[in-house]
């Protein structure tokens, strides 16, 4: 079941559903919450310096925890350009804390952004008493267009989802073997996280049939 924005209204008066800071009257939207574009941004890193010279940097989705990325900062009023075909990581403006048992939420794009020639490239689920900020992908799609985005703007939209079970805040965090690797993320630190050390290893060495033995 998809809540309308009476039961939204009504879940963030009860408490179990919080925005900080909190929404305003341009975010409010028949069955979603629109998502404002936050301050700190992601630059992927092309290069780095070392003691061979100057290399191009691989990345190892395996094995890297962010540090392939340049973090930037803005302050409101000021804007952030994106170069034709220009990739970047976001922050939302708005943490969001979920704690009711037996609500989750999807984020989508904006249409109004996708005209523009941006792809905010959106699946993300938000999990049931997930607490933090939500990492925005950004790409310029065009091939001789900068486009100008503002901190501020809203950017994306999140559609809350009711569950037809609730779930203990213990089973909620648990992903997978392990605990969530994004919960209580914040502007400051929205960079990838790596997987447990056991599954990589697992995919590295090409032993999927030994990965697959794990009991579901």
């Amino acid at each position: 079941m998809i809540l309308t924005r009476h039961e939204i209204r009504k879940l963030i008066e009860e408490g179990g559903l919080k925005f900080e800071p909190n929404l305003d009257g341009f975010q409010n939207q028949p069955h979603a919450v629109d998502l404002r574009l936050g301050t700190v941004f992601y630059i992927p890193k092309v290069w780095k310096l070392t003691t061979s010279g100057r290399e191009v940097l691989t990345v190892d989705a395996m094995e890297g925890e962010g540090d392939n990325f340049e973090k930037i900062e803005l302050i409101p009023g000021q804007y952030f350009d994106l170069a034709p075909g220009e990739s970047i990581i976001a922050s939302t403006l708005e943490k969001i804390e979920l704690h009711a048992p037996d609500i989750m939420g999807i984020l989508y794009p904006r249409s109004s952004i996708n005209r523009r020639g941006l792809s905010v490239d959106l699946t993300g689920i938000i999990d049931t008493f997930y607490c933090g900020n939500l990492m925005i992908p950004i790409l310029n799609k065009t091939t001789a267009q900068i486009i100008r985005i503002y901190p501020g703007e809203r950017i994306c939209q999140v559609v809350f989802h009711k569950l037809i079970q609730e779930l203990g805040k213990e089973d909620a965090m648990k992903h997978g073997k392990n605990s969530a690797k994004y919960h209580q993320a914040d502007g400051e630190n929205l960079v990838s996280k790596k997987d447990t050390e056991e599954e990589i290893v697992f995919i590295k060495s090409g032993n999927l049939e030994a990965l697959k033995n794990h009991k579901f």
